[in-house]
């Protein structure tokens, strides 16, 4: 059962958050899935420096690349897959989420999707198969699904607004859970948008993971 997991770069602040990415990994190989990952090959929105929380100004980076880290090099441009592969996927946060995947960091309501990971997606869902966003990734499921889709990202309220004013259909979630869209077939979970530390951050993402692998 291949599925296939999208990162948006490597590190919290500006790529896929790294803990959720493996703990996302860990739960699919646990469960028996064969996780793929994907991710666009583009250059980041920015780079951060994650031990000072600053912008490195005049550093570069590439999405696809960055991503490779966390695939220990086993990775695909998501132009080049094919949806019809894979019979889930996956989309661990991190901010790379909101400024790589999308601009939702920089744009909120505003914000549009990556077009190589929005026809990714969308075949995903026109296709009936279950997905899976993570922490902040949720924050795209709007514009993949349409107006009324069930989604969390936690208790955040601002960022609650955001989504429901791009036509999700906002539900508060403790870390440790998940909310499910069942006609869609969508699953999300805060993870970090509320975790306070990896092991609450591993149980909703197992949880969410297991729920997603049940829609299949």
């Amino acid at each position: 059962m291949k599925v296939a997991v999208v990162l948006s770069g490597c590190g919290v602040f500006d790529g896929a958050e790294i803990h959720e990415s493996v703990l996302t990994m860990l739960a699919l190989v646990r469960a028996g899935a064969e996780p793929e990952f994907l991710a666009p090959d583009i250059p980041q929105a920015h780079v951060v420096n994650h031990l000072t929380g600053q912008v490195a100004a005049g550093e570069n980076r590439n999405v696809l690349v960055e991503s490779a880290r966390i695939a220990r090099g086993k990775i695909k441009d998501i132009a080049r897959a094919n949806p019809e592969d894979y019979a889930a996927v996956f989309f661990p946060g991190g901010f790379g989420a909101a400024k790589n995947l999308s601009d939702f960091a920089s744009k909120g309501a505003d914000c549009q999707i990556q077009p190589d990971v929005l026809r990714f997606a969308k075949a995903i869902a026109d296709a009936g198969k279950p997905a899976c966003y993570i922490c902040i990734a949720p924050a795209m499921l709007p514009f993949v699904y349409g107006r009324g889709v069930a989604v969390t990202i936690g208790t955040d309220t601002d960022t609650a607004a955001a989504v429901t004013a791009m036509g999700g259909q906002h539900i508060n979630c403790p870390v440790k859970e998940f909310v499910v869209d069942t006609e869609r077939k969508v699953v999300s979970t805060p993870a970090y948008m509320l975790a306070e530390n990896i092991a609450e951050a591993a149980t909703g993402i197992e949880a969410a993971v297991k729920a997603t692998l049940a829609l299949i």
